[in-house]
This record gives structure tokens, sequence and C-alpha cells, in this order.
């Protein structure tokens, strides 16, 4: 029989897909072609039926899909510690706000952008879904360093450096939109930021544009519970019940934060098949509120984890997001099975890709998708001893254990060296950023 040729064959001593099975396949290989998985098998068959052009070995490592950060703000990298330790409407409106009217620019989002991808990469994050201005300098950034991008088209009522009104952040979005609308990795969602800075008229003009495109809605919801005493008082119904009533639950929504939610509002979500993006670090830092993740996944609501803006957070590291919010969910719920590390894992990975509409291209390791994944490093003292993979990796393993990434079968990090950024360059440009920046704040 003859052997079939691919470019790349991948060996290692734990293969994780994420399958509803939550299969550790040992001594297995993953085979890929043209940017996609071809083949999981054991490694004797591997080496019977494929002979590759390149063939790598990771003989104490777990194989895994990347993460998924279904909720960022790349650009907000640059503005990692400027404020801490404050409320959410002081941090807003006494700083950030303010910062981001002073800096925000096409070079400064191309600047944090940069610098938000190559952490992200470093911590095994294959994908983000942002929600930012000037979010053609993310994509830029997105498509040369080989990462997988869902770009906000955001929309909010008042001005800013990049759009003057809601028609124009329309406008631009739909350009963003139909410039990488044949991208293999780049795709758009609308990005709405929050009831509290969206009309009615916004709403709509977004819900019905969303369709058109057949996109999704990104948009924090339920974040505190100041927003929703500021609904009360000014429609007469919490958030989600006006956006319940505007149409705007649908599987299309995704939901952040949704720290604050009734029973009944738990139950809309079910019904309508929304999407959450739980931030748990950011939540906890800004003392937002707790989400309830284990009633919701009790409903089949699915969930997913995002890490917010490294502003509030302030890393974007995705293992410890995973942990946290299995932490949290177990202490919420007062209940230690409440969310198992399996769980975990599918939030940020395959759901998060499900929210997105990118479930068939990546999320999990099977064969026809995108060969999206990275290696961790499971020889360390802090992974031994390895009873349970899944739990290892969602309870026990540190981003700086992530050797190496591919996304569509290139390798983007390789022995922890990024292959397709300048990492000396990136932390020159994002130091004079700071010296500005800071020397303004102060």
């Amino acid at each position: 029989m003859s052997m079939k040729k691919v470019d790349l064959i991948i060996h290692a001593r734990w293969v994780v897909p994420v399958d509803a099975k939550n299969s550790v396949l040992e001594h297995h290989s993953v085979i890929i072609h043209n940017g996609r998985i071809v083949a999981v098998v054991s490694q004797e068959k591997a080496q019977k039926t494929y002979t590759a052009d390149s063939e790598q070995r990771f003989d104490n490592h777990c194989i895994m899909p990347g993460l998924i950060n279904n909720h960022a703000h790349t650009a907000m990298s640059l503005l990692r510690g400027l404020a801490d330790d404050l409320p959410l409407m002081t941090w807003l409106n006494d700083h950030i706000w303010p910062a981001e009217q002073q800096w925000v620019s096409d070079a400064f989002v191309e600047a944090g952008s940069e610098l938000a991808i190559a952490e992200m990469l470093r911590g095994g994050t294959t994908c983000f879904n942002d929600m930012y201005f000037f979010p053609d300098a993310t994509a830029r950034v997105a498509d040369e360093s080989g990462i997988r991008a869902n770009l906000g088209m955001v929309v909010i009522d008042f001005p800013t450096a990049w759009a003057s009104d809601v028609d124009e952040y329309l406008h631009k979005g739909q350009l963003l939109h139909d410039h990488y609308r044949h991208h293999s990795r780049i795709t758009t969602a609308y990005a709405p930021h929050a009831p509290y800075t969206v009309s009615d008229d916004a709403l709509n003009k977004v819900m019905t544009n969303a369709e058109e495109l057949d996109v999704p809605i990104h948009m924090h919801i339920h974040e505190t519970a100041d927003e929703i005493k500021q609904s009360l008082e000014t429609y007469g119904v919490r958030p989600l019940e006006r956006l319940k009533n505007l149409g705007l639950l649908s599987p299309r929504l995704i939901a952040v934060h949704m720290t604050q939610l009734s029973d009944e509002e738990i139950t809309w979500c079910a019904d309508a098949g929304v999407h959450i993006a739980h931030c748990p670090e950011s939540n906890l830092k800004l003392a937002s509120g707790f989400s309830p993740i284990a009633k919701l996944t009790k409903k089949k609501v699915n969930v997913t984890i995002g890490t917010d803006g490294a502003a509030s957070n302030n890393d974007l590291d995705m293992f410890a997001e995973m942990r946290q919010a299995a932490l949290l969910a177990k202490a919420v719920a007062e209940d230690a099975t409440a969310i198992p590390a399996s769980t975990a894992l599918k939030m940020a990975t395959i759901n998060a890709a499900k929210s997105l509409g990118i479930d068939e291209i990546t999320g999990s390791l099977t064969k026809g998708k995108s060969a999206d994944l990275i290696a961790v490093d499971f020889s360390g003292i802090e992974s031994t001893p390895c009873y349970d993979v899944i739990s290892q990796l969602v309870y026990a393993t540190g981003r700086h254990q992530v050797s190496d990434v591919w996304v569509e079968g290139k390798q983007l990090l390789r022995d922890r060296h990024l292959t397709t950024i300048n990492e000396t360059k990136l932390i020159e440009t994002a130091q004079q950023w700071a010296i500005k920046i800071g020397h303004s704040d102060s």
C-alpha cells in the first residue's frame, strides 16, 4: 500500500480533540495537509500510512485545539494598569474614556492589537472575538500575524475618533465586512457597545444589518447592578427585557458578562439560543458581580469564556480564565461538581466557535477542520504527576507551558518564539506609547 503524502505530522504523548466523550488519546498523531486536519490517528498508524514534508515530535506534550478568547478589546493592552482598583463607571468615565478620547487612533489600535495578539499567541489563544474602534487596524495585524479573529463592527450612540454617529459606524462596519468577507481567518460581527450606550433605533438597524450579512451580534449586557438600575429609571424595564422586546435575543447574540440574571432571564436566554461570553477575572477585578454559570449550563445555554481587555483584567490569559471560570462557578453554586474541567475546556474552545458560527472550521481537532492547535508542555514539576490530562489543563496549567502554536497549519509560535511578530520591535513600540500616555496621565 502506498503512503499518503501530507504537509505535516505532529506526534504527541497526548491529543485532546475536545469531543462529546472528553477523549484523551495517548501516543497519537495529528495529520495536517493544506492547513487542515486530515486525521487524528495512533502514532503507529500514522507511521504506516503517511509520509510528510515535516514531522514534529512532542513526547512530553499535550496537543489540543487553540483557545478562543470570546470577548476582547485588544488595543486596550496599551492601557494595561493605567487605572486600577476602581468601580466600573468611575474607571470608564474618569479614566478610560478620557484616555481613549486623547489617544485612540489607527496607530494606537495597530500597536495595541499587535501587543495583544503576541500575548494571546504565546498563551495558546488562536482566535479572538474583538470589540474596539478602528477594527480595520486590528484586522491588518491579525492578517499579518496569522491568528484567527472575529472583529466587531462597533456601534455606539456618541461620536469617537472612529465615527461621528450611528450611520457612520454602520457604514464603516459594512466596509470592514466587505473587505474581509472571503478571508479564511477574519470574520466580523456587529458590536453595539451596551444597552446604556446604544438607542433602540440603532439596535433595530444593527438587527436588520446582522440578518442581511448573517453575522453575530456581540454586546455587553447586564454587566453591573448599576446598569440595571439605570435601565429601570430610563426605560422602566431591565436591559434584557428591553432587548427581548426589541427582538434582539436570538442565536445571533453573544451577551457579554451577564452577571445580574434572574431565573426568568436565564430561561429567556435558553429559549432564544443566546450565547454568553463569561469574563470571570474582569468581573472579579471590577466587582461587577457573578454570572450564574452553573444555572446557565443546566438550562443548556451555550457559555463561552473571554478575557475582556487588558485594561480591566490585566492579562489575556485564557488558561487562567478557564480555571477561574470553573472555580468561581463552584463557589457561586455552592456545588463542587458544578462546572467540571471538561466543561470549562469546551467553554474556551468549541462553545466559543459555536457562538461565532465557525464551529465547522475550528474549536476541536477533527477531520476537515482548520489545523488550529497548540502544544502544552507537561514535562515540568508543575505538571507531575498527571492522572487526568483534562483536569491538568484546566486546574494546573500555566500559559508559559504553551510551547508551540499553529493556525491553519502554519506555525506561529515555535518553542516559545513568535514566528510572525518581531518581539523586540513590538516591546519598543509599546514602551514608546506608554511614555506618551503615562506623561499625559500624571
